[in-house]
């Protein structure tokens, strides 16, 4: 009888590294992909893909497993880039973890795997996935530090069944240790923590290579101009720092923060104080919704949910669903929503989906 095949997405991270150990020690034929998604200027100033495949070549070699490279560069660039600069250029601040997701991770790679004769996936992320009774539900993580859940939102049940979360069970710090005590040569490596396949970079000047500045003003809600930014694409809500008003405190002696942006007259509104009313909403309205049952939730019920990653989550409400719109109440205000980010609801543990937040 022909051994389970997995192919495994390998980063040359230790999360992956420890993910394709798991199971080939479970008996598992066990297959490492790295993964090449993004070419534009990959030098060894910023993008580490070189040293990446280095890195997935060496664990591999160490756990015994064959390796092979592919590019989706142009898959990358057409479904998660080109998305990507479209909604800075409309203003809003886009996740590309989770289309990367969806996109490439779940879609790109899963074919390809399947081509190769797999017959599920495996990555390194940090989330469970249940079956039950031909249903597949996606769990949060135990390690609550490290879930990923909110990342994986937007999966079908199609890609959950064929995906497996070795590291749903375990917590980071035994990763570490699991890849140390079996000589894992990248068990102390640095976690990424940059655009999905992009790398770490000044944010600001890697966008300005797509998309041009154009300045405007920086006001308050009560219209005094206190400053100019350089363009509002490169501005997000509840962002503090690089707003180069510092030095005009007003008299509340607070920093300033963004709260909005009027693209239609290109103004950047600025506000100070953490808790400044402007940055705190009650309900937001979303698009796109996706639900990974493929049914939407029951809404006579309370739910929790976050806005954005690592964030603690809080009492909702879901108000409306319409197609593939909804509005949501919390039960106590959020701090900067931001339209482009994500709405992730959960029952108890269970990821149920999201959508996009359209304010």
């Amino acid at each position: 009888m022909t051994k389970h095949c997995v192919v495994v997405g390998m980063s040359g991270g230790v999360d992956s590294a420890v993910t394709a150990l798991l199971l080939k020690q479970q008996g598992y034929d066990v297959i490492g992909l790295f993964m090449k998604n993004w070419e534009d200027d990959d030098d060894a100033e910023y993008c580490s893909s070189r040293q990446d495949l280095i890195d997935a070549v060496s664990v591999a070699d160490t756990i015994g497993i064959p390796i092979e490279a592919v590019n989706f560069s142009r898959e990358y660039k057409d479904r998660v880039f080109s998305y990507f600069l479209r909604e800075y250029q409309a203003g809003r601040t886009p996740n590309p973890d989770i289309l990367c997701n969806s996109e490439i991770k779940f879609k790109a790679f899963l074919e390809h795997a399947v081509g190769l004769g797999a017959d599920t996936i495996a990555t390194g992320h940090y989330a469970k996935i249940q079956e039950q009774n031909g249903l597949y539900k996606l769990l949060k993580a135990e390690d609550d530090s490290k879930d990923q859940s909110y990342f994986l939102h937007r999966l079908s049940q199609a890609q959950l069944s064929k995906a497996m979360f070795p590291l749903g069970t375990v917590l980071k710090s035994q990763v570490r240790e699991i890849a140390r005590q079996h000589n894992l040569s990248n068990y102390a490596k640095k976690d990424s923590t940059g655009i999905c396949f992009i790398g770490e970079r000044p944010f600001r000047e890697f966008l300005n290579r797509y998309l041009p500045t154009q300045p405007g003003e920086m006001r308050t809600p009560d219209s005094k101009v206190v400053g100019q930014h350089m363009g509002l694409a490169f501005y997000t809500i509840g962002q503090r720092h690089g707003l180069g008003i510092g030095g005009a405190r007003e008299t509340t002696g607070e920093p300033w923060f963004v709260a909005d942006k009027d693209m239609s007259s290109n103004r950047l509104i600025v506000v100070q104080g953490h808790d400044h009313p402007a940055l705190l909403a009650p309900h937001l309205n979303a698009i796109e919704l996706h639900w990974i049952s493929g049914h939407a939730p029951d809404i006579t019920r309370n739910y929790a949910a976050k806005t954005r990653y690592r964030q603690a989550d809080t009492t909702c409400r879901i108000r409306t669903l319409s197609n593939s719109n909804g509005s949501f109440e919390f039960g106590e205000a959020q701090w900067a929503v931001t339209p482009g980010q994500s709405v992730v609801v959960y029952d108890g543990d269970v990821c149920l989906g999201g959508g996009i937040i359209d304010k």
